[in-house]
């Protein structure tokens, strides 16, 4: 159960904003009561399509309202093709939905999340004024916020994207919710929940602000976003959540017990490579870097237990397989891995050592 908010974040408040956000420090106790998210394990592998960037994008939608109560799915307000509600959280849910599986259709040409058009399963008004968002295995859920410091999680585009890479992570690469293939499964979450924010609203990486999680913080809140990909640890700088905590080198990589061994921690560095390769680049982030990342995620070479090192050179290789050994593209994959101190591992860069690609199922 992959949560957007980091549990570090969600101790913060429980512990310290009780005097300004007595709201906020009582929505966090009871988020950390929930039970921990289970480590991701392995699922069965779907055939991967071909990539038709000009596909149409037709997914299947349904959205449920748990009406405060913390029950799933809910009951079912709005299905495919179906108008506009008027309630923000569903019609935002829906649309969220939408841009996701238009983004890796007509990109990627993958057809949803197991890439056999799998319908799309949101519920909303989860609890009561809960302060997070996830993805269950099955369906993305969302919290409406504490209102003191979490505002409804449906509005940021790039946390509809997140949960549901998600999703895909579990059906291609199945990278182990632990250390460091913990923090690559949630930094892949990351990379897609920003280019589906950049697909829909047609931005370039110099124009995109690579933040996640932008606009579920209150006004009360000292802080842009959860996360930055381009300038980790510096999301937000708040006298109540204190100063995000990301590091974006990996000398800094945080060994850690908690949060599966820092997975949301540690996302940064991976992180910071794909926003600097991309900006490098310029254009579409999704036209290359993205594409490259994809490329990896589903080459059935990655191991599930894997690291920086590793799935950098994985980068490394798909980037010259579809660009060219001596590309741009590659020699900025490269040059971003470097910036943040982490060595593509030589020899899986030179195609040794790797497990054989896994068949489609």
């Amino acid at each position: 159960m992959p949560e957007i908010v980091p549990p570090y974040l969600l101790d913060r408040i429980a512990e310290a904003a009780g005097p300004r956000f007595p709201l906020a420090a009582e929505a966090a106790r009871r988020a950390l009561l929930r039970p921990p998210s289970p480590r991701l394990g392995p699922g069965p592998l779907p055939e991967l399509p071909s990539v038709l960037p000009d596909a149409p994008s037709a997914p299947v939608r349904r959205i449920s309202d748990a009406e405060g109560l913390e029950k799933l799915p809910g009951r079912l307000v709005r299905r495919e093709g179906e108008p506009a509600t008027g309630d923000d959280a569903v019609d935002e849910a829906y649309n969220g939905l939408g841009d996701t599986h238009r983004l890796f259709e007509r990109v990627f040409g993958r057809d949803s999340i197991d890439g056999a058009g799998m319908p799309l399963e949101a519920t909303v008004h989860f609890g009561d004024r809960y302060d997070n968002a996830f993805w269950d295995g099955e369906r993305m859920v969302f919290g409406d916020g504490d209102g003191e410091v979490f505002q409804g999680f449906t509005g940021s585009l790039s946390v509809i994207g997140h949960e549901l890479a998600h999703g895909v992570t579990e059906h291609t690469a199945r990278l182990r919710y632990e250390g460091q293939s913990g923090a690559l499964n949630e930094h892949v979450s990351d990379a897609f929940g920003a280019l589906v924010e950049q697909y829909a609203l047609g931005q370039d990486a110099e124009a995109a602000n690579w933040l996640i999680g932008e606009g579920i913080f209150t006004p009360e809140v000292e802080g842009r976003a959860l996360r930055s990909m381009l300038e980790p640890g510096t999301a937000y700088d708040d006298d109540v959540l204190g100063r995000d905590p990301q590091p974006g080198h990996f000398r800094d990589y945080v060994e850690t017990s908690d949060d599966h061994g820092g997975v949301h921690l540690n996302s940064g560095i991976p992180n910071r490579a794909f926003a600097l390769a991309a900006r490098e680049l310029g254009g579409f982030a999704w036209e290359h870097v993205g594409r490259i990342w994809y490329d990896a995620l589903v080459s059935g070479r990655l191991r599930e237990d894997e690291t920086f090192a590793g799935f950098a050179a994985e980068t490394l290789r798909t980037a010259g397989e579809r660009f060219g050994a001596e590309s741009r593209e590659r020699q900025a994959v490269l040059r971003g891995w470097q910036a943040v101190g982490v060595e593509p591992e030589a020899s899986d860069d030179a195609g040794a050592d790797r497990p054989a690609p896994r068949p489609a199922e």
